[in-house]
């Protein structure tokens, strides 16, 4: 379940501060540079059954490294600890 909360009710704290984002901004989206870097990995290659694109997919996804992973997505809003 999707609830929507009006600006008007919505209470927030002296400390924080809201960034509104444009409505269709890919290029904020972290999961959007992960994904661009699988599609980097498997450009130009030819997969001749759905099973082998899934186990180089896997591969690529079980290889890949914390650390690769906060340098992909290190956007100044998100901090790791």
């Amino acid at each position: 379940m999707v609830l929507f909360i009006k600006r008007k009710e919505l209470k927030i704290p002296e400390h924080i501060v809201l960034i509104f984002l444009p409505p269709y901004s890919p290029e904020l989206n972290p999961s959007e540079k992960v994904w661009a870097k699988f599609k980097r990995d498997f450009t130009n290659k030819m997969f001749y059954s759905l099973e082998m694109l899934q186990e180089y997919v896997c591969g690529i996804a079980a290889r890949i490294t914390r650390k690769e992973i906060k340098s992909i997505v290190a956007y100044e809003y998100i901090f790791f600890r």
